[in-house]
């Protein structure tokens, strides 16, 4: 599949809600049917309001307008795209995906506050920054974009429809490319040197070595055959959010895959596993070889900024037996052995973040 046609599929991805008023809510008789809705992946479920509060508002009680969503109970947590909400939450795909909305009663012990559009474009800008930075070292462009520039790229996200916008507009910022080194070495036998991290190519962009990455881990004990079996996240507390620049690291005669990548992300659970594309046999006299980037610094970002340092991925169950049973990109489960940088050139939401959500099986530990 070409580059841009991936792109392409990914920015007009979309997932068909069903959508329910809470009873609480419900002032008429019968109650009103529920609202169904095509929701864009890279969009935000706050930004849904103009299209749901005519359907509901004949219905609704007096009060001030607050709009949040609930799966099952679980609030949900209105900044992560509606894709990645969906990945995460929705093991067995469910379509349509059937969601209550809540125009009351917003729950502030577990959903940090959200005032519309004005919050999303907010939450959204302040990603983008953060993704300039992890790239460039700076986000001097996104912090120097014309007021223009900024409503067209705004646009471009909330309308989800709009690719040729966003590109024009998201070219300026020179966020960066990733080289694509399986592509390089399968088309050309030349004796080129690799690009690191920093290189700028011919057209004056970035090549990067550092991804922006927010990555969502659920961890189960249990084994399970089909995807159906997996239990449902009940609680954020059970998602460990790791918010985490990666850094790509050529090697000679091999890429970097998608498995690498978790790894890296996740050494308490993968450090002793060997690489998914290691060459066997290896050559006489060479020696095993482990990412530099396992031992770099990690940081767990939480809602309010602050940085966890509590390693909480559950480590009482920390194991070099872990197994990934589920791994999700823009409602794709790819196979692990993947190039990396296939990934990341294609599969990043319009805030420059790759979004990742891997489910693990990890065997309980025996502490007696």
């Amino acid at each position: 599949m070409a580059a841009m046609e991936a792109v392409k599929y990914v920015w007009e991805g979309a997932i068909p809600l069903q959508i329910h008023l809470h009873q609480s809510e419900v002032t008429t008789l019968p109650p009103p049917p529920p609202a169904l809705i095509l929701a864009p992946r890279i969009g935000y479920l706050p930004l849904l309001l103009p299209h749901i509060k005519p359907y509901f508002s004949s219905t609704l009680p007096p009060g001030v307008d607050t709009i949040w969503f609930d799966y099952k109970g679980l609030p949900l947590k209105w900044y992560i795209p509606t894709g990645v909400l969906f990945d995460l939450l929705c093991p067995d795909p469910q379509r349509p995906w059937n969601l209550t909305v809540h125009f009351r009663g917003y729950p502030g012990n577990v959903l940090i506050p959200c005032e519309g559009e004005d919050s999303v474009k907010w939450s959204f800008i302040n990603s983008l920054k953060e993704a300039a930075y992890i790239i460039n070292g700076n986000c001097k462009n996104v912090m120097n974009m014309s007021q223009s520039d900024q409503v067209e790229l705004w646009n471009s996200v909330m309308n989800a429809g709009n690719l040729e916008a966003y590109l024009r507009v998201s070219s300026k910022l020179k966020l960066g490319i990733v080289e694509d080194e399986y592509s390089v070495n399968f088309s050309s036998c030349s004796t080129k040197s690799r690009q690191g991290a920093g290189e700028t190519d011919m057209a004056g962009q970035v090549k990067t070595g550092r991804i922006p990455i927010r990555l969502y881990v659920w961890s189960v004990s249990q084994d399970f055959d089909d995807v159906e079996d997996l239990p449902e996240v009940e609680s954020w507390d059970k998602v460990s959010y790791i918010n985490q620049p990666l850094e790509i690291i050529i090697e000679e005669g091999r890429y970097f895959t998608l498995y690498d990548a978790v790894r890296t992300l996740l050494p308490e659970y993968f450090a002793n596993r060997p690489l998914i594309n290691e060459e066997l046999p290896r050559e006489e006299g060479a020696d095993e070889q482990n990412s530099p980037s396992e031992d770099a610094s990690r940081n767990r970002t939480l809602e309010d900024g602050e940085v966890d340092t509590s390693g909480n991925l559950q480590t009482c169950c920390t194991s070099s037996n872990a197994e990934i049973k589920l791994l999700r990109i823009q409602g794709i489960e790819p196979k692990l052995e993947i190039p990396f940088s296939w990934v990341v050139n294609n599969l990043m939401n319009p805030e420059r973040f790759l979004h990742i959500c891997v489910c693990l099986k990890v065997p309980k530990v025996n502490n007696t």
